[in-house]
């Protein structure tokens, strides 16, 4: 997994790893260090005097530079302002990682052939999917970073694919609601968000065959789905004004659009994505649908993913992920039964405001942090996007965003309630 991330951002030069776009979005190099410091804090540091060994800092700086919003480990640099540190260098930042790894290793080969503590074999597994939460972000920031220069760099060429062919018109299949179970259950690893797995009741309902495309998106455009006040929520609409909004983030026309192997024509039958809560909510009234809740988007994807309710999800699902290299959404394949798409592409916006599950508890410590202090004021997303990496998700997953975010993969998906 780390060697994954080094080699993600090979090519990419000092100077496009210290960019930083916009306040939501992080320079490549504060995320390489960040993902490192996630290890030398919350593991090493901790844990290597209770194993009988001496913790040393790599710099202690680092400790504040590095740190994101952990405000039980102590200060932490401003988010808006990552991209002033100039220092450490990128280099160093490499030496930083080279470093933390080796006493990573030096630790666990303390734990061969002795039942190791399991809260540390946790915060491990933790910092794994950290650091491949951050994979992701290091694809989004840098395409939002390249977006903004107007040389247009190409992030990574597009490997070939073989054509998918025409996409089956949309249709809306129907799912029979009843009582049923959500959240993570079974002994794979799961975010503390996911859990405790919980009853729900579900009206019964229909679900979009596939993700809503450019081209049908793009009819909402033509019919003035940005100058159609009554489409949106007010705050939506808010947004739509003070910012401009006319098309999703990175249509330069309705032709064109940025992506990360720099400008390309925009393929009509691919799915719309880089689309906001807010945009996803007005395309769906002005469609005569509205967006699923997270109940019925993953009790719809369990039964696609072959897992029933009760059963450990260690399948991981089938789509299009950061590995097929194409780190684009791809046209759904044709002819494809069922519910397509559901897992890679886009993630798929919610109805459904990001809250914790009934019987939830944050983990204890600064680990606590990592979630639950977020759960206000955001919508949740389903099934990852094509820069999310393979495996990282299953049907309970559950990201969140504020409403008006749009740098992310975020597509549509839309549902209706059955007659």
């Amino acid at each position: 997994m780390r060697a994954q991330t080094m080699g993600l951002v090979s090519g990419l030069t000092a100077e496009d790893c210290m960019v930083q776009s916009m306040d939501d979005a992080s320079p490549v190099k504060w995320h390489l260090a960040h993902v490192t410091w996630f290890f030398e804090t919350l593991v090493l540091e901790p844990w290597l005097p209770v194993l009988g060994a001496t913790f040393t800092p790599f710099r202690p700086q680092f400790r504040v530079l590095f740190n994101s919003y952990y405000h039980g480990v102590g200060a932490l640099h401003p988010r808006p302002y990552r991209d002033v540190l100039s220092r450490p260098s990128l280099q160093e930042v490499y030496e930083y990682r080279a470093a933390i790894d080796a006493q990573m290793h030096r630790l666990m080969a303390t734990l061969t052939g002795a039942p190791a503590p399991a809260d540390l074999l946790a915060l491990i597994e933790l910092g794994i999917n950290h650091e491949q939460q951050h994979q992701e972000l290091i694809l989004t920031d840098i395409k939002h970073h390249f977006s903004r220069n107007p040389l247009l760099p190409v992030f990574r060429e597009r490997p070939a694919q073989s054509p998918v062919g025409l996409p089956a018109p949309m249709r809306f299949i129907a799912l029979p609601g009843g009582h049923d179970e959500i959240g993570h259950r079974g002994q794979t690893f799961a975010f503390d968000n996911e859990t405790p797995p919980h009853r729900v009741w579900l009206e019964p309902y229909e679900m979009s065959s596939r993700l809503v495309s450019n081209a049908e998106y793009r009819d909402f455009i033509e019919d003035g789905g940005y100058r159609r006040a009554e489409l949106w929520l007010s705050d939506g609409w808010d947004r739509v004004q003070r910012e401009g909004w006319s098309a999703p983030l990175y249509w330069s026309d309705d032709r064109t659009l940025f992506t990360l192997a720099g400008p390309r024509p925009l393929e009509p039958h691919d799915p719309v994505c880089h689309v906001s809560y807010f945009e996803a909510d007005a395309y769906a009234r002005w469609a005569g649908a509205r967006l699923p809740s997270e109940g019925e988007w993953e009790v719809a994807a369990r039964l696609t993913n072959g897992a029933q309710s009760g059963l450990d999800e260690s399948a991981s699902p089938a789509g299009n992920f950061m590995e097929s290299g194409l780190l684009h959404p791809r046209a759904a394949a044709t002819g494809q039964a069922g519910l397509a798409q559901l897992f890679g592409d886009a993630w798929e916006w919610t109805q459904s405001a990001y809250l914790p599950y009934p019987g939830f508890k944050p983990q204890i410590g600064v680990a606590g942090e990592y979630n639950a202090k977020f759960m206000i004021n955001q919508m949740v997303l389903r099934g990852g996007s094509c820069a999310t990496p393979a495996g990282h998700v299953r049907p309970s997953y559950r990201n969140f965003f504020y409403p008006h975010a749009r740098w992310q993969f975020s597509g549509i998906r839309l549902a209706r309630s059955s007659p």
